[in-house]
């Protein structure tokens, strides 16, 4: 009798797994363009992303270029070990945190509140001519941006301290000064991306339905209560999400800003993982320490994503998955 129930159960099985597979072929088939549009993404993320991993070995090596992968020694958690008892590890993760902090403070509701704003004004002319002089700063390079502050801000004949003692003041040092690099760190990735970021922000609030401003008007809602009643609410999936992989990028903030900013004068501040990992792997040749900084990068980045997703799920949000 038993035989025969798992017999019968396994038959069953055996069906639904097959009835699962057409399904996936049916859809693939009918959908085939839809595939077709998200595979060069699909690869891109294969052969730039997933296939590189494999390199992480070597963070359990001491790798030597001209004997590769197979052929160099290994050493275990030796480099691990390392880059959790070195001094250089509470600087790095310090400055990495507070800048990602300030980060997070300053300019993730910017972008939408200037979304809210935007939304807001009537003139199509005036609002068009705001969202474009905003989003101009982002196809511009680090390079220019920062640039552009050098000429603002130095110490010899920048516009800012040549006004500053035109005025009768003592001249700032902005570019060298410790005390300075976060406040002008956070100014320029305002400036740079603030216009950019709105896009999304300004996309989900389109999606808001007419009718609900209408029902809260009938109910005697000003625009402020509008906004903060029914576009904020609309909208908050869609910050949420957002926040959620801003949250998986704790560690990395980037390589190229900051190097540009980076002196011997505020490298005590300045220095972050992104810019040590250059220095350690490329010009110094630790490229297992270096690897082992950017796993231990991604891991962390990884746990953290995963614990703000069920965190998200958890107070009722949808989350990223």
């Amino acid at each position: 009798m038993k035989s025969s129930t798992v017999t019968a159960t396994n038959i069953n099985l055996e069906k639904l797994e097959k009835g699962k597979i057409s399904t996936a072929i049916a859809n693939l088939k009918k959908y085939k363009l839809l595939y077709l549009m998200i595979l060069p993404g699909l690869v891109y993320f294969i052969i730039f992303k997933y296939l590189p991993m494999a390199g992480l070995v070597i963070s359990f090596q001491d790798y030597q270029p001209y004997l590769g992968i197979t052929g160099s020694e290994w050493v275990g958690f030796k480099h691990f070990i390392r880059l959790f008892t070195e001094p250089t590890f509470i600087m790095l993760l310090r400055n990495t945190l507070i800048l990602f902090g300030m980060n997070i403070l300053f300019f993730f509701p910017l972008p939408i509140i200037v979304a809210l704003m935007l939304n807001e004004v009537t003139n199509r002319f005036f609002k068009n001519m705001i969202q474009t002089i905003i989003y101009i700063p982002h196809f511009m390079s680090w390079v220019i941006i920062v640039s552009i502050t050098y000429v603002f801000l130095s110490l010899d004949g920048g516009v800012v301290n040549e006004l500053i003692a035109s005025m009768g003041g003592e001249k700032i040092g902005f570019l060298t000064s410790p005390e300075w690099l976060r406040t002008m760190y956070i100014g320029q990735i305002i400036w740079k991306e603030l216009g950019w970021s709105t896009i999304i922000y300004l996309a989900a609030v389109t999606t808001v339905d007419l009718t609900l401003y209408e029902a809260a008007g009938m109910d005697g809602a000003g625009r402020l209560r509008k906004m903060w009643h029914v576009t904020l609410p609309a909208i908050r999936p869609v910050i949420i999400t957002l926040l959620i992989l801003k949250i998986g990028s704790t560690l990395d903030l980037g390589f190229e800003h900051m190097f540009l900013l980076l002196n011997s004068l505020n490298r005590e501040v300045a220095e972050i993982f992104d810019t040590y990992i250059y220095t350690a792997g490329l010009k110094n040749g630790q490229l297992s320490f270096s690897t082992t900084m950017g796993m231990f990068k991604g891991v962390v980045g990884l746990v953290l994503v995963v614990a703000a997703n069920k965190f998200a799920r958890k107070i009722g949000e949808d989350g990223v998955y």
